[in-house]
């Protein structure tokens, strides 16, 4: 599986755009680099989020296993740009100030039912923002939805910081991007053949069966 498929793929599961995808596509090139966005405490959060997302299962390995915190890391490093690192990273805070406000303890400390509860909380909460920024560009006229345009291609843009991506919305995105890219997850979540043999067009289904990775 060749990148732009990987990422056509999660883009259908998430249901929208992948934020750093171009850059992605495109090498990982943006520039500046920020190094140092993350620390070693943020890689275990993210481990853990990610594992909630997409938990260990009798037949398959969870995210963690996939190393997902370091895989955010490296995107979000390397492929966004710095608006969208700086909604990750603030994210990273926000998804602790909510879990302290609504069970008095970090999301580190939760029992797995709490986590589970309150990504699924998080989950809608990062739908409905998602709904109210596709409502206000349905509003935009077409001179400015243009403008928008050429800003965007001159570097000018600034991004209202109400129509920022949610944070979870992003890290859901990267949990499932790097879980079904890895070697766990392609091999063990999915049914991967490395060197595909002759060509069938039709394989029978059986209920249950794993979805193809390649």
């Amino acid at each position: 599986m060749d990148r732009r498929e990987a990422l056509s793929r999660v883009a259908l599961i998430v249901g929208g755009t992948i934020i750093g995808a171009e850059a992605f596509l495109s090498g990982c090139k943006n520039e500046p680099k920020k190094e140092g966005l993350f620390a070693t405490d943020d890689i275990a959060l993210l481990d853990e989020v990610g594992d909630t997302i997409l938990p260990t299962t009798a037949s398959s390995p969870g995210a963690k296993a996939a190393q997902i915190g370091n895989f955010m890391k490296v995107i979000v490093t390397d492929c966004y740009p710095e608006d969208d690192q700086r909604t990750f990273t603030d994210g990273i805070g926000k998804l602790n100030d909510a879990a302290k406000q609504k069970y008095n303890k970090s999301f580190m400390d939760m029992t797995p039912e709490q986590r589970t509860e309150f990504l699924i909380a998080l989950d809608k909460e990062a739908k409905d923002h998602d709904k109210e920024i596709a409502d206000r560009d349905a509003k935009m006229t077409d001179e400015e939805k243009h403008k928008r345009k050429l800003e965007q291609d001159a570097g000018t843009y600034k991004r209202d910081p109400k129509d920022d991506p949610h944070y979870f919305g992003m890290m859901k995105q990267l949990t499932l991007w790097g879980y079904f890219t890895s070697k766990p997850g392609a091999t063990q979540a999915l049914r991967y053949v490395a060197v595909p043999g002759s060509y069938q067009g039709c394989i029978p289904y059986k209920k249950g069966d794993k979805a193809w990775a390649t």
